[in-house]
């Protein structure tokens, strides 16, 4: 991993929970050596990336991302476009709905709605990066992004989140190769107790899957035939949304999503 790839890798440790993180904090969270993390730190914030609270000492996410998340929206609209989609499948459904794009090696959460009046409701921490291996928009990445993403998976020990999380590799690789088959990934309570949640890839191009747009409910409202229901919701989303970025879908999921022969 280069230098840039791991400063900027300290970026991804700010949370809507932990929006400001000191340096002896950032370096147990890092695993870098403290005067490293602090160069680290001192560049990004010269760079207006990151900036620093004069009383506390503290780091927070700085200026310079708003510029560029501005730019980024303004000549490439990717965020409103897939935004449009997630509101109208979650007003359609009355269930959360939630989209991601691949950043790097990591999934990160773009927008999300959820719908639903009443009843139980799923949490959804849009300021989490999403694990690859306990979480369907993960697995749908891991099934039809680019191949080097399962191997990146699989450096790392997998986290167990609850009892149903696949910690195993091999299983993770047979699950990844059912998910192909299927056109579609689910998960049951793997990253969290309760919620089952099923999610579909989109492209940009035509050579592999950019991100995921998934959606999430109790496990009380997840049968077979809700399922079903789902998954041919997000077909059709994710059809429309690779249409509006530009893209298009590969001929194998194309062939499932239209039950093709």
């Amino acid at each position: 991993m280069g230098t840039i790839t791991k400063a900027l890798n300290l970026l991804n440790h700010f949370t809507e929970l932990t929006p400001s993180i000191g340096l002896v904090e950032m370096t147990r969270l890092s695993g870098q050596d403290k005067a490293t993390v602090h160069r680290y730190l001192t560049e990004l914030e010269r760079n207006g990336f990151l900036e620093q609270d004069s009383k506390t000492r503290k780091y927070r996410l700085g200026s310079a991302l708003l510029r560029l998340s501005f730019l980024r929206e303004k000549t490439f609209p990717t965020s409103r476009i897939i935004a449009n989609r997630v509101n109208g499948l979650s007003e359609e459904l009355g269930e959360l709905v939630h989209a991601s794009l691949l950043q790097g090696n990591r999934l990160s959460p773009l927008c999300y709605r959820d719908a639903g009046s009443g009843g139980t409701r799923v949490y959804f921490d849009q300021a989490d990066m999403i694990p690859f291996h306990a979480t369907a928009s993960g697995m749908a990445m891991l099934a039809f992004g680019d191949k080097a993403l399962v191997k990146n998976a699989l450096v790392e020990p997998l986290a167990r989140f609850t009892e149903n999380t696949i910690t195993d590799p091999k299983l993770l690789l047979a699950r990844v190769e059912t998910i192909r088959s299927a056109g579609f990934a689910f998960s049951d309570q793997a990253v969290e107790v309760d919620v089952s949640s099923v999610a579909v890839p989109f492209y940009q191009d035509e050579n592999q899957a950019t991100g995921a747009i998934a959606i999430a409910v109790p496990v009380t409202r997840m049968n077979a035939a809700s399922q079903r229901k789902f998954v041919h919701a997000l077909w059709c989303t994710s059809e429309a949304i690779t249409k509006e970025l530009g893209g298009s879908l590969p001929a194998e999921i194309r062939k499932i999503w239209h039950n093709e022969g």
